[in-house]
């Protein structure tokens, strides 16, 4: 099955917030149901069952991040985190941060919320919402001047020039 997503490949944070998004038929959510679980974890490389406890927690993950963005509160991001921990160990590997989580159904949305984590310690200003009044998508700006405003140039950036485009056409007439 092809991905209805418009967005992909952003921090496993952001992506969580892009599981919802606004198509030509309306609202779209793909953790509405496990199948769309399954369609998230793969698309992130995580090799994770996908069941209901797992999207409940991912649900609430993504609204916890989301808040955490806005700048609402920190509560919610922080009951997320409390499920689990860091542990440091030296492996045959060398050093490593391995996520500890006792209930498997929160690893996934763990995992997103201590991305998130990283994202605001290292440039929390890049973190931002597309700028087009009809989009929800999320990117990381990694422009060299971090001005970015578009979760998609092609997308939202062209639909926008051609909407001032076209006010310009229509008051100069």
């Amino acid at each position: 099955m092809p991905n209805p997503r418009p967005h992909l490949g952003e921090p496993l944070a952001l992506d969580l917030l892009n599981t919802r998004w606004i198509s030509t038929e309306g609202r779209q959510d793909l953790l509405t149901d496990v199948p769309g679980v399954r369609q998230w974890l793969a698309d992130n490389d995580l090799d994770l069952p996908a069941d209901e406890p797992t999207r409940q927690a991912l649900i609430t993950a993504r609204e916890a991040i989301l808040r955490a963005v806005k700048g609402d509160t920190a509560d919610d991001l922080n009951a997320v985190l409390a499920h689990g921990r860091v542990r440091r160990a030296l492996t045959p590997t060398g050093p490593a941060s391995l996520p500890e989580v006792a209930d498997p159904a929160h690893l996934p949305g763990w995992l997103a919320a201590d991305n998130l984590l990283h994202l605001l310690a290292g440039t929390p200003e890049r973190i931002k919402q597309c700028a087009h009044p009809n989009c929800v998508l999320f990117f990381l700006d990694t422009s060299k001047n971090g001005t970015r405003r578009w979760h998609s140039m092609a997308a939202c950036g062209n639909r926008a020039k051609a909407t001032r485009h076209y006010a310009k056409k229509t008051h100069s007439d």
